[in-house]
């Protein structure tokens, strides 16, 4: 594991309260996770972990539906981002392409969670949403069950300030 940008110490320290933050922002402002019953359960040296109860999430042979996957994996990714960023605070994030790879069924809580970028990556990123309002992020999600990883994920992210000019 690489080391994680210095931005996210802090986060890490108060991890409590942050996801307690990004918990009831989701609920808030993403309707979806309300239906999922997503909850954000842990931010840490790791990363970003989110979960979902299987009873929420299932198919038609009793396993987590792709879909929810895909979209814990997907909301994992935007929430470190939110977090990294100071709560999204004058910046918009969004998914600009993600790939999914299912290897084993979910037949269990659903886990997604999304690795801190390494310091240098980060830090570019910052750089160059500082400088030019705009930035890509390619972010690495697992979802685990029962010790094994069940699907890999593989998001690009791209957050970006608006910018206005007095005319």
């Amino acid at each position: 594991m690489t080391a994680p940008s210095a931005q996210f110490l802090p986060l890490i320290v108060n991890s409590q309260v942050e996801c307690r933050a990004l918990d009831t922002y989701i609920y808030k402002h993403i309707p979806l996770t309300q239906a999922m019953q997503a909850h954000v359960a842990s931010l840490d040296a790791h990363g970003l972990k989110l979960t979902a109860p299987l009873a929420a999430n299932h198919n038609h042979q009793a396993s987590a539906f792709g879909g929810s996957l895909a979209s814990l994996a997907m909301l994992a990714g935007w929430g470190l981002l939110w977090l990294g960023l100071e709560h999204g605070h004058g910046t918009n994030i969004v998914i600009r392409d993600m790939r999914m790879e299912f290897l084993r069924p979910v037949n269990s809580i659903l886990n997604a969670t999304c690795a801190l970028p390494a310091a240098a990556t980060w830090e570019k990123f910052t750089h160059t949403l500082a400088r030019r309002h705009k930035s890509r992020l390619d972010l690495h999600i697992e979802i685990i069950c029962e010790a094994a990883t069940c699907a890999r994920c593989t998001g690009q992210f791209v957050a970006y300030h608006h910018v206005t000019t007095d005319g």
